[in-house]
């Protein structure tokens, strides 16, 4: 005999409309018997997303993106249900489950409407596509789930993270721009002082992956910037715009730093771009999405270029034996093995990447408010240099 929920799921999930939500949310709401059954159902789907290459945080984002703030914490409370009798998971699995929200309480505002939640939740999970891996779903055996981290790793980053913390709550942005500096340049010796270390014990650690939210509004501008953040940083970047996220390609030591600095120099643009606007309105003129819309392209852009002209001073610096690495002329040809690695591994996961040109920005006012936020909260070198016209490329 056919049970309460394999009949609501019937009703709801394989048909369009509200009319097929609303049979299965009545066949729900009056069986409260098949609460737990229900839930189960849920937790299957959730592990189904994990066999197609979902993260917590990919899917909890995606939820929100098709349905809204409420259907995602829904998701986040059968995440973490479904993710609780696994013995062992990945750091970043982990980091992601802490920062769920707290669970959703069970038929809330009531019966009915909670379970036609619960059944919009559904029809989305059951029709997520399978997306590129970047690691063994939960209960996989994979040696990298144990890999003991760089002695100074948590140190390393614990470092980078109060720096761009403090530059992100500062109101003075010299003081923001000689915080960041002081981060990226970490990030730089770090990325240095990790190749230096695993060509002398002949490390056999490959290129991982993470997924990164490029999140609306102005997505294209903001995958501009996380792609020269993951460059600077000797990874790649792919920008999926249908599922909101870029998925950035690098060796494990530089993944987490390249997160944290996109995530601050997020931060640091939003507050100067909503600066920029109430100077623009105290002076009569009304700003709109396009002022918006250049503003990022030209705070990315040119970003970009001053990210990478710092990564290369710090290169040199520690190639000729002057920076902190003290390379002394071996450094270049370990870098160039380990971005082949890196492009390899890319084109292996991504074969049919294209390069799309950005349509250029319509509003000087806002390019040029961009690039001034972006060289007020530069990463380092000196402030020389061309900017990037108002077109932008990036590979998706």
């Amino acid at each position: 005999m056919e049970s309460v929920i394999d009949r609501a799921c019937a009703a709801a999930l394989y048909a369009e409309g509200d009319a097929a939500l609303d049979t299965g949310a009545s066949l729900l709401a009056a069986a409260p018997d098949a609460d737990d059954e229900a839930h189960r159902r849920g937790e299957e789907f959730v592990r189904r997303a994990w066999e197609r290459g979902w993260h917590p945080a990919d899917l909890v984002r995606f939820v929100r993106r098709e349905l809204d703030e409420r259907r995602a914490a829904l998701a986040g409370t059968l995440i973490a249900a479904e993710t609780a009798g696994y013995p062992e998971l990945p750091p970043r699995w982990r980091q992601q489950l802490a920062e769920l929200v707290p669970p959703v309480e069970r038929n809330r505002p009531d019966r009915f409407s909670y379970a036609a939640d619960l059944l919009e939740l559904y029809r989305v999970l059951l029709r997520l596509p399978a997306i590129e891996p970047v690691g063994p779903p939960p209960g996989a055996a994979a040696d990298h789930l144990h890999r003991p981290p760089a002695a100074d790793e948590p140190r390393m980053l614990t470092r980078i993270r109060a720096l761009l913390a403090k530059a992100e709550a500062t109101g003075f942005p010299e003081e923001a721009e000689a915080l960041t500096t002081k981060a990226q340049e970490l990030m730089a010796r770090h990325t240095i002082d990790e190749a230096l270390l695993a060509a002398r014990t002949q490390s056999r650690e490959t290129p991982g992956a993470c997924r990164i939210g490029v999140e609306p509004p102005y997505e294209s501008a903001k995958a501009v910037l996380l792609d020269a953040v993951a460059s600077a940083n000797r990874g790649r970047a792919v920008w999926n715009e249908d599922l909101g996220f870029s998925t950035v390609v690098g060796f494990d030591a530089d993944l987490e730093a390249v997160e944290l600095l996109f995530t601050s120099l997020l931060v640091q643009g939003t507050t100067a771009m909503t600066r920029a606007e109430a100077g623009q309105r105290a002076g009569g003129r009304k700003r709109t999405k396009t002022f918006r819309q250049a503003f990022w392209m030209g705070y990315a852009q040119r970003l970009g270029r001053r990210l990478t002209a710092d990564a290369e001073r710090i290169t040199a610096e520690a190639d000729t034996g002057t920076g902190t690495a003290g390379a002394g002329g071996g450094l270049l040809p370990v870098l160039a093995a380990r971005d082949v690695a890196v492009a390899d591994t890319a084109e292996r996961m991504f074969p049919r990447t294209t390069t799309t040109r950005l349509r250029g920005v319509s509003d000087l006012a806002g390019w040029t408010h961009g690039t001034e936020a972006a060289d007020r909260a530069r990463v380092g070198g000196a402030r020389g240099g061309t900017a990037h016209g108002p077109d932008g490329e990036i590979t998706a």
